[in-house]
This record gives C-alpha cells, structure tokens and sequence, in this order.
C-alpha cells in the first residue's frame, strides 16, 4: 500500500491506527497538513461524520483519507453519548471531565443495566469523491470508577465482555485485536487495498 491520511489530530486514535494496519500503509495525519482546517462534525451518526471527514480530507490533500468517527454507546442513557461522545460535558472537554459526566449520570443505575458498547464507523474516501465504510463494535459495561492507565476516552470505566479488565487495563495489542476499531479497520482492509 501507499500513502493513506488519516483524518485526525489525536495522538491515540493514530497511534492505534498505526499499529493496528502495521506497515501496510504509510500514515499520514492532519498534523502533516496545517492547512486542512478543522471539519465540523455536525452529521446525526458515525457514519455522517466519518463520510464527510473522510472525503474533505481527500478533497484538501489530495491523497485517498481514512477517517473513523466512533463513541461509546450507553444503554441507560438511550445510546448516549454516541456521537457526542468526545464533546459529552462541553466543546472542549477533556477525557476526565467525560468521564466524571458519565459517572454522574449513571451513579443510581445498577451494575446489570450499564451495557454500553464502542461502535466505530471507517470511511476510506478519495479525492475523486469515491467513499466506502465499515463498522465494528466492542460490547461491555461502564463501571462505577476507573481503572488501567492506557488507552484514552472512556477507555478506563469500559469493563469488555467475556474479560476482566477495562479497555485501559489491556495491553495495545491485546485491545487492538477485540476493540471497535481494530474489528471497523480490519473490516475496511480489503476496501483500503482497492483506494491505494
């Protein structure tokens, strides 16, 4: 593979990304380009959000962009955050502040009715505005406090099913192989080798 943009500026979520594809592709992200200014994501679904960061991103640098738009998803909350998952206690807030919110909403709720997933939505888009997409999910539940110190987001309060361990107890690759991106990437693998 060749050359693929990642439509993003978190260090974590490239990070992941780079490891997850391994040396397929070289990766480039939004902190090559200075220029890409910052794409609002205003779309009602990953999907929405994915598809118009994918495809602005490929329109401004030319090459073929993969962008993901994931949350997490709480089942006591009707689905939210969902999409407002990194925005969930205000425009700029921070991982803790999110996490202090969830906890808050969710402290009178029982251990049995805090299912919650991570859903990822990939769009891989070129610059002649060609688009794809693939989705993964992860299952789980929020805990009452954190726990591990890897991973970003929500990753510490989110208990995997079938494990013992939080998203942030996991080492990378073991997260790598279960998580809602890694199951979206490895989905959009085959359409990536068609884009590059």
């Amino acid at each position: 593979m060749s050359c693929l943009t990642v439509a993003t500026k978190n260090p974590g979520k490239l990070r992941e990304i780079r490891e997850i594809l391994g040396s397929e592709a070289r990766l480039l992200s939004l902190a090559d380009f200075p220029d890409v200014g910052d794409i609002v994501e205003d779309g009602r679904t990953f999907e929405a959000n994915a598809i118009k960061k994918a495809l602005a991103v490929a329109s401004q640098t030319g090459h073929v962009s993969l962008a993901d738009d994931s949350g997490l998803e709480v089942d006591a909350l009707d689905g939210a955050p969902g999409v407002y998952s990194a925005r969930f206690a205000g425009e700029k807030a921070t991982d803790e502040q999110n996490n202090r919110k969830l906890l808050r909403l969710l402290e009178d709720v029982p251990d049995a009715q805090r299912t919650a997933r991570f859903r990822c939505v990939i769009a891989v888009g070129a610059p002649d505005g060609s688009v794809q997409t693939a989705e993964g999910t992860a299952e789980g539940r929020i805990l009452h406090s954190p726990r591990g110190t890897g991973g970003f987001g929500y990753d510490p309060l989110f208990l995997v099913s079938g494990l013992r361990r939080t998203f942030a107890e996991l080492p990378s690759e073991e997260k790598n192989r279960i998580s809602h991106r890694g199951n979206a990437l490895r989905s959009a693998y085959s359409m990536l080798s068609q884009f590059l």
